[in-house]
């Protein structure tokens, strides 16, 4: 049993404009990267959702970290079933999208079955680096709002499980239909298990369609995945916010983060290793929080860290 703390992304434009957590020598991504895990053990890569990184990107990742560094990383959004743009596709897949006259915004069911494949034999490739350096985690696939319990939805999570063979892969869902009464709960997480899928135990704002409640299961012997996303219910679902650090604008209390570890350690005794994930992501409050959780964590009679 072992837990690794990690923060959402470490080059966020707010968290380095505030210039409270790099020292002011740390002015490349090089040397972000190694300073991020001189302190912390994992990352969870977000740049990957906006666009599949290039292979020689991931290897320089694997490079600028220690051997017992992990990273998870976001699926690509194409294959969540988020709107699409050419813009952020290799120029070849643009150029053979181009005659299809598809609209400035495109989802994957757009996408003739040919394109599909190659785009996910490049996230693969993508990932290819960071599995040969012993460093690859999770794949995380946090599906929109609008993919909701249904049969085309659970043929859609499905689908992308058969995409990522070879790879652990977590899932977060985000319509309220999967797990808002018991039965669907249990349905859910039977079809997680189904698929050797990790249930994404979740802390956010709720009351919204868009909100799963903190479901302490999980899914998977070898994993566990905790994704903090404050408790901003104001910002959560504000209209028209110029990044993620509007929504996720939040500063978890020293009493909330000591509830968030004892849970944690009653999810982290079920599996062998557990991932927390801050996605607080407003200026440092996300590096601070996992700071401090780590600090709780040391503090416990039992070992909980994963040695660094």
């Amino acid at each position: 049993m072992g837990i690794l703390v990690g923060t959402a992304s470490w080059t966020d434009k707010t968290l380095i404009d505030c210039g409270r957590f790099y020292p002011r020598e740390a002015k490349t991504p090089e040397s972000r990267l190694r300073y991020y895990a001189s302190i912390f053990s994992m990352v969870e890569v977000d740049s990957s959702y906006y666009a599949i990184p290039a292979p020689s990107t991931a290897q320089a990742w694997a490079d600028r970290t220690p051997d017992n560094f992990v990273f998870n990383v976001k699926a690509f959004r194409l294959f969540t079933g988020h709107q699409t743009q050419f813009m952020v596709l290799h120029k070849d897949i643009q150029q053979a999208l181009a005659p299809l006259g598809l609209p400035r915004n495109f989802y994957y069911r757009d996408v003739q079955q040919e394109i599909r494949a190659e785009l996910w034999r490049r996230f693969h490739e993508a990932l290819a680096p960071l599995r040969a350096a012993g460093k690859m985690g999770l794949v995380h696939f946090q599906f929109p709002p609008w993919l909701m319990r249904n049969r085309e939805g659970v043929a859609h999570v499905t689908h992308c499980m058969e995409q990522m063979a070879g790879q652990v892969v977590s899932i977060e869902f985000r319509h309220a239909s999967w797990l808002d009464t018991e039965e669907h709960r249990k349905s859910t997480l039977a079809l997680l298990r189904e698929l050797a899928a990790v249930h994404t135990v979740v802390d956010g704002p709720q009351g919204f369609a868009n909100s799963v409640p903190m479901l302490a299961e999980a899914t998977h012997p070898d994993y566990a995945l905790v994704r903090l996303h404050g408790r901003n219910a104001a910002t959560y679902n504000i209209k028209g916010a110029a990044s993620a650090a509007e929504r996720f604008d939040y500063d978890y209390s020293e009493a909330e983060l000591r509830e968030l570890a004892a849970e944690i350690v009653r999810i982290a005794y079920k599996v062998r290793n557990t991932h927390v994930v801050f996605n607080n992501c407003d200026e440092d409050k996300g590096q601070r929080n996992g700071i401090s959780i780590m600090k709780l964590f040391e503090q416990m009679p039992t070992p909980l860290l994963a040695s660094r």
